[in-house]
């Protein structure tokens, strides 16, 4: 998968911009806020119709203009393919078209240009408390595994409906004789969350630990655990005795369920925690050792997706060099040379061994 040229007009801070790129690396140089991120941002919505900085799409378009337009070539799925994208500030609808032919969705579009972010946001993914590393796997699972995010939603739905259950009986006691129903589902549904995750661990664990000794020059061991409910000692056991000791949880959690007006257990509650060489990354991990092991995950993230399509998503790294120790920059820029890759950095004298260097001068090419 290529993205061989993107042409912007009136995004961001492009008034207009055309672009080609090397198939390998593409460093994106500049000094702070002259457009580098941006770039990326447009490249992500090329393919998906989504930005990873906002939900309006008024503010992807720059200041005073009618119209922005987003426009590129890619090489995917074996063949030559277009898309374009035209934005309005207004309430007036977007416009895609895929190969020139207009299309309804972005789900249309599925496949045609799949991307793999790094930002300096997702550091605090592993700093942060669990529900950011959900959030995480929930995204990454719901792309590879369709089955995941139907379980997902129907999960969420009756966790809604059994914490309303919870909070209504006082008005209705009789809603309690139908918890046990709800209860029983919940389990059902979230043993396959369960079963799916832990799957998706150990294959992001198992490519993640390779990048990262890489990253490392061998001198740190990578690991992931998975943690979700105590009475689970094997998340990898079938369904059906996952959803037996997901009701044993549920039962012993009962009164204090009924105390709180809330559900307290199962696997809206997992995490997942790394460590090197025995050491946990949240507790001791340096500035360098956490942007190691997050760009470690998203590269094995690229790899899973790639097991499913047959194609390496597009890599996007933005700002991934600085707090990196020289060896550290050294393997993220001579190194990640499988598949296309985008780099962005302020420091214009640094180039690659391979690919092609854009310099970025105020929403332009230098």
């Amino acid at each position: 998968m290529k993205l061989k040229d993107i042409t912007l007009e009136n995004f961001r801070n492009y008034s207009a911009l055309s672009l080609d790129f090397d198939p390998g690396v593409n460093l994106i140089v500049g000094d702070n806020a002259q457009g580098k991120t941006n770039l990326l941002e447009a490249v992500i919505y090329l393919g998906s119709g989504k930005s990873f900085r906002t939900q309006k799409t008024g503010e992807l378009i720059k200041l005073g203009a009618e119209v922005g337009q987003l426009e590129g070539n890619i090489f995917s799925q074996e063949r030559a393919q277009s898309l374009r994208w035209l934005l309005f500030p207004t309430a007036r609808p977007r416009q895609l078209y895929l190969n020139g032919v207009k299309k309804k969705t972005a789900g249309e579009i599925s496949g045609v240009l799949q991307t793999v972010l790094f930002c300096p946001e997702d550091l605090m993914v592993l700093k942060a408390g669990a529900s950011a590393r959900r959030k995480m796997t929930d995204h990454c699972l719901c792309q590879l595994r369709p089955n995941y995010e139907a379980a997902l939603t129907e999960y969420t739905r009756i966790l809604e409906q059994k914490n309303k259950i919870l909070k209504d009986r006082y008005e209705n006691p009789g809603l309690l004789e139908i918890l046990p129903e709800y209860n029983t589902r919940l389990c059902q549904v979230g043993a396959l969350l369960i079963s799916y995750r832990a799957r998706y661990y150990e294959g992001l664990f198992q490519h993640a630990k390779k990048y990262h000794q890489l990253f490392s020059g061998g001198k740190e061991e990578f690991s992931l655990q998975y943690r979700t409910v105590s009475t689970v000692d094997d998340p990898f056991a079938p369904v059906d005795v996952l959803t037996g000791q997901l009701q044993s949880h549920l039962e012993s959690h009962y009164r204090a369920e009924l105390e709180s007006n809330q559900c307290l257990t199962g696997p809206h509650k997992d995490d997942f925690d790394v460590s090197l060489s025995g050491l946990s990354l949240k507790a001791f991990g340096s500035q360098g050792q956490v942007r190691t092991s997050a760009i470690s995950l998203k590269l094995a993230q690229r790899q899973l997706m790639a097991s499913q399509t047959g194609e390496l998503p597009v890599l996007l790294l933005d700002d991934v060099l600085s707090e990196l120790d020289p060896g550290r920059q050294d393997f993220v820029l001579n190194q990640i040379t499988e598949g296309q890759v985008f780099i962005t950095c302020c420091e214009p004298g640094r180039f690659t061994k391979l690919g092609k260097t854009i310099e970025i001068l105020n929403g332009a090419v230098k």
